[in-house]
């Protein structure tokens, strides 16, 4: 209950939101007597608030802008406190436009050593991806693991293709070397079929559902239920792997 899991990650449009509502299924479904309002979950992308779109979680909208729509890092200090403060396991999905902001506020006040101090425990989870957005994912991860003193999931999103670089895995890399100790764990969301499990994948992200939201939908039929549970367990197997 003392977890604060933040999602961080300088590119947008890698899976970031989706990533937030998997942390947060898997604490909810690790419990039977937990509730979706047991986890605090808060989106602070100003511009695409995707994490606020599942309705299961009743996601909090942190207010970032001032008068000008500009982000103002002073209100990161509701944010920070609102966590802190929390008696809840808390995920924090965090938006490409607000990730430098929030990335320096954190190294400037020391937010993650303070957090610790208070008993809590803070596992920051960022994205890797194949394809054209590799470099600016490995930027946006570097970053993460370089300034931010706390224990790190790095998800490897296949969906633009093979996470390779040079022709070594994320796992064979200098970065990984350099980083290992602070590297809690590597999950992989695998490349799916494009016309079976992918699709059904697609059609229940679109919709914000939730595994458990897609078990009960009239969308889906026995076959795609049954390969979404498939995902499910091989997903949050990988995280139970970590101990998430």
């Amino acid at each position: 209950m003392n977890q604060i899991h933040m999602v961080l990650q300088g590119k947008g449009g890698v899976g970031k939101s989706l990533i937030a509502a998997l942390i947060a299924q898997k604490l909810i479904d690790d419990a039977e007597v937990r509730l979706p309002g047991d986890v605090l979950c808060i989106d602070t992308d100003p511009v695409n608030a995707t994490f606020a779109g599942y309705k299961f979680f009743d996601v909090v909208q942190a207010e970032i802008l001032d008068g000008n729509a500009d982000i103002n890092k002073r209100m990161f200090d509701r944010l920070i406190e609102a966590v802190a403060c929390s008696d809840k396991v808390s995920v924090v999905d965090n938006g490409s436009t607000s990730f430098l902001p929030l990335s320096s506020y954190m190294a400037e006040n020391a937010v993650i050593p303070m957090l610790e101090e208070m008993g809590k425990e803070v596992i920051i989870h960022s994205v890797l991806t194949g394809g054209q957005a590799m470099e600016d994912t490995i930027s946006g991860l570097t970053s993460v693991l370089r300034k931010q003193p706390a224990k790190v999931v790095v998800w490897q999103n296949e969906y633009f293709g093979q996470v390779v670089r040079d022709g070594r895995p994320f796992v064979e890399s200098k970065l990984y070397d350099q980083f290992h100790q602070k590297i809690l764990g590597v999950v992989t969301l695998r490349k799916l079929n494009q016309d079976t499990a992918a699709r059904d994948m697609e059609i229940m992200i679109s919709h914000r559902l939730t595994f458990k939201e897609a078990m009960e939908s009239p969308l889906f039929t026995l076959m795609p239920r049954h390969r979404l549970l498939s995902i499910k367990k091989e997903i949050f197997n990988q995280l139970e792997a970590i101990g998430i």
